[in-house]
């Protein structure tokens, strides 16, 4: 089994990847800044790094067989301010810059580098989005070409590079489905401007079975899609979930300009419609578990 090191590991994603990954037999470490009282087990250990001060665990480093690269200050958890854009962008990009002069300064066995992008990338053209595209020039676009720039020179030390541009995440620990459900469960179905904005998805365990994929399948590499093959506009979304909660609901649109006067530059991303595409991934080999919106969000409040 492999040694996976994890940035990140401490988010929705980490988690359930770290889960995961331990769960099928692999050892995972998880880099945090503190370590201070922190114990995994279950296969999983922690390690510190400092992106700050650019100073890692080399001992983790040399162990590990296969990076995944998740860390990033979260995009829709604060307001847009300049200094927190310029978080944003550095959470990723800095923490890529030192993963690539930790490998590049210190031996190691690392065989794979595989790296969280966004499909912040992609324009709002309305049209089916695939990998060969350029990066959109608003924020988020320029924020996920820093991101998959800043980790591009793994490559130039001999490591393969697949890079996951991931939709919206649904899981039952959190996340986008979380801030759906919060007003069904006040009987309100709260559909998002006009609801015929386009939502790329992917249910957590797809995810994770992605990452898994990608570290298994040699002939992977470049950037790849992470998103569920049936897409699904904002109001199917928020009344497919309505359904399977079984609750009393009354559909209210919220109003696009409220949107932007509650979350200024957020607001952009939940208005946007990213239709994108997974067939470079599945041409790969991968098939989806979860294909559908019905048979996610099935499973996901079955669990809840």
């Amino acid at each position: 089994m492999a040694c996976i090191l994890i940035t990140g590991g401490t988010g929705l994603v980490g988690k359930a990847l770290t889960a995961f990954l331990t769960g099928k037999g692999h050892e995972v470490i998880i880099l945090t800044r503190d370590i201070t009282g922190k114990t995994a087990g279950n296969g999983a250990s922690f390690a510190k790094w400092d992106v700050k001060k650019q100073e890692l665990d080399i001992a983790a480093l040399q162990k590990a067989d296969h990076i995944i690269h998740l860390a990033g200050a979260g995009v829709m958890e604060k307001k847009w301010t300049e200094a927190y854009k310029k978080e944003i962008v550095s959470s990723r990009a800095d923490s890529a810059r030192l993963l690539v002069n930790s490998l590049q300064q210190n031996s190691n066995k690392v065989r794979s580098v595989i790296s969280a992008s966004a499909i912040g990338w992609y324009q709002p053209t309305g049209t089916v989005h695939t990998e060969e595209e350029p990066a959109d020039t608003s924020f988020l676009g320029e924020t996920c070409r820093l991101w998959e720039e800043s980790v591009e020179p793994v490559t130039a030390l001999g490591k393969r590079l697949v890079k996951f541009r991931i939709g919206i995440v649904l899981s039952k620990h959190g996340g986008a489905l979380k801030e759906f459900m919060t007003p069904l469960k006040l009987g309100v179905a709260a559909i998002l401007g006009n609801g015929k904005q386009m939502i790329s998805w992917i249910h957590i365990t797809d995810l994770c079975r992605l990452f898994l994929f990608a570290i298994e399948n040699e002939k992977t590499g470049g950037a790849y899609n992470a998103a569920a093959p049936a897409p699904v506009n904002n109001k199917t979304l928020t009344l497919t979930l309505a359904k399977k909660m079984k609750r009393f609901y009354i559909p209210v649109h919220v109003p696009s300009f409220i949107l932007k006067i509650m979350l200024g530059g957020r607001s952009i991303e939940i208005l946007k419609s990213t239709d994108a595409s997974c067939k470079k991934i599945m041409d790969a080999g991968f098939a989806f578990e979860f294909n559908t919106i019905d048979a996610a969000v099935e499973d996901l409040v079955k669990r809840n």
